[in-house]
């Protein structure tokens, strides 16, 4: 009886110890990682657990209305916060299962999908454009003379996949200045309720900034990559994605548009006053466009998630193509995606028409930016980090060297997340 009693006790504790130990393997119910202990993780919990109160002072100036911020190391989570209002007026806490409207961060996400594709071998990142859209097969190049005069004359060279990957194709932005602005301004590539199809062939009227592969211009480049996949896979984009990389992910919130019944997680969007000491309210999420489903699942901005679900897919990445168990993308197109491919011909700072004072050492792998080799510090991190932002300020990294994954959102137009992603970043790295 006594021996019976002392083997139950011990089973007992065996039982306890390991339910223990399997709950503090969970993270919470938004992202699905481990939690992860911050000291035994190089991190000091401490300077992890003051950086709301380092971004608060953004907060305080009204420079933003909240924030979520993330940060994962070995795959495990050591920092997740949500701290201001998602919405200002209504005055509603951020929280950490909040809507955010991606934009440009969308674009890894499509460089990923072409990915897919490409190692499945249907297609190949040398392949013609106008494989897939025709329109594309004759193009003009807006060509500066001398005297600043224009004229148009045919492109050297076709565009290709790795073209639009690199922002090399000589596509551009109605929004970016540059000589092709008056053509993306005037044309009606944009408008609203238009199919993927539709756009890409209106697109395809408007003449290059440059001949293929000799510049990088942020562009809409990913918004045709979005219409290859939908060409190769015969599927919308949007459903394309849900499919192979959301659903897989378990990216439960990733769409191209709010369910009704979502619309209270929402974020409102806003716009900085003259002075940048006050919010303007840009998108109500009530009446919010993105309540319904777009004409077209836009590659370059129409991404809709949480900064949990996008903690997933950066996670992913940085696992060389997997997370738990779950494969989307083999080690080398990872490798690929991630690595700068823009050669010595595009020079120290090939990004410097977007991000002018803090371009150097900055290069472009597929869909994100990339610190190329040689350089340990510049603006945006160390050697190797790859990164991407959203119009609506949103940003990410992933770090190989330090196996970080840092993810920083808020809703302001156009991208505030410059500083923010600075002094975020600088802290994340302080605490390390």
């Amino acid at each position: 009886m006594t021996h019976h009693s002392s083997l139950t006790k011990t089973v007992t504790l065996l039982i306890t110890t390991l339910l223990i130990s399997v709950s503090s393997a969970f993270a919470d119910s938004y992202t699905g990682l481990p939690e992860g202990d911050a000291q035994s993780l190089g991190f000091s919990q401490d300077k992890l657990d003051a950086i709301p109160k380092t971004l608060a002072g953004f907060i305080n100036k009204n420079q933003l209305p909240g924030l979520v911020t993330v940060v994962a190391k070995d795959g495990k989570v050591v920092h997740f916060e949500a701290f201001g209002k998602r919405d200002v007026a209504r005055d509603k806490p951020m929280t950490k299962d909040t809507i955010f409207r991606m934009y440009s961060m969308t674009k890894p996400v499509t460089g990923a999908a072409v990915m897919i594709l490409v190692q499945e071998e249907k297609l190949s990142v040398d392949d013609h454009l106008s494989k897939y859209i025709p329109e594309f097969a004759k193009l003009n190049v807006l060509d500066t003379r001398d005297d600043g005069s224009t004229q148009l004359v045919p492109i050297d060279k076709p565009i290709t996949i790795k073209h639009l990957l690199t922002h090399t194709a000589g596509l551009s932005y109605y929004f970016v200045e540059t000589p092709l602005t008056p053509y993306y301004t005037d044309s009606n590539h944009n408008e609203a309720g238009i199919s993927l199809e539709e756009y890409a062939k209106r697109v395809s009227k408007l003449p290059l900034i440059a001949h293929p592969g000799t510049q990088w211009n942020y562009s809409i480049a990913m918004d045709i990559l979005g219409r290859v996949v939908e060409v190769v896979s015969g599927q919308r984009y949007g459903d394309f994605l849900d499919e192979r990389i959301f659903k897989p992910l378990k990216m439960n919130d990733a769409a191209f548009f709010v369910h009704p019944s979502e619309v209270d997680r929402l974020a409102a969007n806003y716009v900085s006053t003259p002075n940048n000491d006050g919010l303007i309210l840009s998108d109500d999420p009530s009446t919010s466009t993105f309540l319904n489903r777009p004409g077209a699942d836009m590659g370059g901005s129409g991404m809709l998630c949480t900064a949990a679900d996008y903690l997933r897919f950066a996670q992913m990445l940085l696992n060389g193509g997997e997370l738990e168990g779950v494969r989307i993308l083999e080690e080398k197109s990872v490798i690929e995606m991630t690595k700068n491919q823009l050669g010595p011909e595009f020079g120290d700072s090939p990004l410097s028409s977007l991000i002018p004072f803090m371009a150097k050492g900055i290069g472009f792998g597929y869909a994100g930016s990339v610190v190329k080799e040689g350089y340990t510090k510049t603006a945006v991190g160390g050697e190797g980090q790859y990164s991407w932002g959203g119009l609506a300020s949103t940003d990410f990294w992933i770090d190989k060297k330090n196996n970080i994954v840092g993810l920083v959102c808020t809703q302001l137009m156009p991208n505030g997340t410059y500083m923010q992603r600075i002094v975020f970043q600088n802290a994340v790295y302080a605490a390390l």
